[in-house]
């Protein structure tokens, strides 16, 4: 993978030219040398999934989630589906009793 650099006094491409080369790897806008942006292609997402990798209360209450775990333990996956697969389940039925 090819990570193109580009400085911001000389970022004059349209941006769709930009994203076309993020085709072959990160287009990284620099600031003085200092990587302030950057473009990449975005594969299997929506637009939810970004909003939500990149806004900081959701990642807060990710990590703070993840280290509660590491310290406190919790459910496999796969015990949560089990779980849950057992609350969805329909009550048995009862039989009629003939009086």
């Amino acid at each position: 993978m090819t990570v193109r650099r580009v400085e911001v006094s000389d970022a004059t491409e349209s941006l769709a030219t930009y994203i076309r080369n993020a085709a072959a790897g990160p287009v990284v806008v620099t600031d003085e040398g200092r990587p302030v942006a950057a473009l990449v292609m975005l594969e299997d997402t929506d637009l939810e999934t970004v909003a939500l990798s990149t806004d900081p209360e959701f990642l807060e209450i990710i990590q703070s989630s993840r280290t509660r775990q590491a310290h406190e333990g919790g459910l496999s996956s796969a015990e949560m589906r089990r779980r849950l697969e057992g609350e969805l389940a329909p009550p048995p039925r009862r039989s009629k009793q003939l009086e």
